[in-house]
C-alpha cells in the first residue's frame, strides 16, 4: 500500500480565469453557430447590418458609432442567438470604462444633425389676411355705391337728368383668394397607404424622441426631435430606414398596420421597412 496522492489528486486543476472567458464578440459568434444561424440570418432577424454583425463578432465596436449603439446591438444580437444579454453587457462595460450615464435623446444626437427641419410658409395667416382685405374692400364699395344711388334718386325726383341713368354699373373688383396650400403627401391618412409604396407613420405617444428617416436612396426625409403627441408620416417607393433615439416613446404604423414591438424606454433602434411589411404569418 503506497502513501501519496490518488490519481484523481494528481490531475491538473484548471482555473477558469477572467482571461479564459470568451470575449463578447466570440461569445456571440459561438452562440450563433450553436444555434445553426448564419450572419445573414441574424442580420435579417435583428435588422442590424451584416457588416456590423461581423465587426461585433470580431470585437470591433467602432462601426457601431459609440458605446450607446454598441450596447444596443449587443443586447439585440444576444437575444437573437438565445443568450442572456446581461453578462455580455457587464463584460462590455468593464472593458470600456463602465456603463455610460443616461443622456437626453436630443443632446446625444445633436452632432448627427445634417440639416434643420424646414418650416413652410404660414398659409393660414396669409389666407386670413386676404379674406379680411376682400371683405373690407367689398364693404367699402357697397357703402359708396349706396351713397351714389341715393344722389341719383334725388336728381330724378327734382326733374334733373341723372348722368348715370343709362349706364350699367361696373362690376366690383375683387381680389383673388390665394390657393390653399397643398398638403404634403407624407401627411396623408395612414389607412389610405397605397400598396405599391411603403408608408411609415411615427407617433411620439409616450414621450419625445429624436428620429431620423431616409428613403431607399439614402436621402434624408426627416432628422429632428419629435415631441410627445406629434407624429410624422414617411413614404417611399421601396424602403424606409429609421433610427429611433428613444424607441420606448414611439408607436409605429407600417403600411396601415400597427407594429407591436416591445421597445424599451431609452433604447436606440435602427429599423428598415419595405412594401411587404409587416409580414403576414
Amino acid at each position: 500500500m503506497s502513501i501519496g496522492n490518488s490519481p484523481e489528486d494528481e490531475r491538473p486543476f484548471h482555473d477558469v480565469s477572467e482571461e479564459d472567458r470568451p470575449s463578447v464578440g466570440r461569445a456571440l459568434q459561438q452562440a450563433r453557430i450553436a444555434a445553426g444561424l448564419t450572419v445573414d440570418d441574424v442580420s435579417s432577424a435583428t435588422r442590424v447590418r451584416i457588416a456590423i454583425v461581423h465587426a461585433i463578432e470580431a470585437d470591433d465596436f467602432a462601426p457601431c458609432g459609440g458605446d450607446v449603439y454598441a450596447r444596443g446591438h449587443i443586447r439585440t444580437l444576444a437575444r437573437a442567438v438565445h443568450l442572456d444579454p446581461g453578462p455580455l453587457l457587464a463584460q462590455f462595460d468593464a472593458a470600456h470604462g463602465g456603463r455610460p450615464a443616461p443622456t437626453p435623446a436630443a443632446p446625444l444626437f445633436e452632432a448627427e444633425r445634417i440639416r434643420p427641419e424646414r418650416r413652410g410658409p404660414n398659409w393660414t395667416a396669409a389666407m386670413v389676411a386676404a379674406i379680411v382685405a376682400v371683405i373690407g374692400f367689398v364693404g367699402f364699395t357697397a357703402f359708396k355705391g349706396g351713397d351714389s344711388g341715393s344722389d341719383g334718386k334725388s336728381q330724378v325726383a327734382g326733374g334733373g337728368a341723372s348722368p348715370s341713368a343709362g349706364k350699367t354699373p361696373s362690376p366690383t373688383p375683387t381680389q383673388d383668394k390665394p390657393a390653399p396650400p397643398k398638403s404634403d403627401p407624407s401627411d396623408s391618412a395612414i389607412a389610405a397607404a397605397p400598396q405599391d409604396k411603403v408608408t411609415v407613420q411615427v407617433s411620439a405617444d409616450n414621450g419625445r424622441s429624436w428620429i431620423s428617416a431616409k428613403d431607399h436612396n439614402g436621402r434624408m426625409l426627416f432628422d429632428g426631435l419629435l415631441n410627445k403627441g406629434e407624429s410624422k408620416t414617411f413614404q417611399d417607393s421601396s424602403k424606409i430606414n429609421l433610427i429611433l433615439g428613444d424607441a420606448g416613446a414611439i408607436q409605429l404604423y407600417v403600411n396601415g398596420k400597427k407594429i407591436h414591438d416591445d421597445f424599451r424606454p431609452g433604447a436606440v433602434e435602427r429599423l428598415t421597412y419595405t412594401k411587404g411589411d409587416p409580414e403576414v404569418g
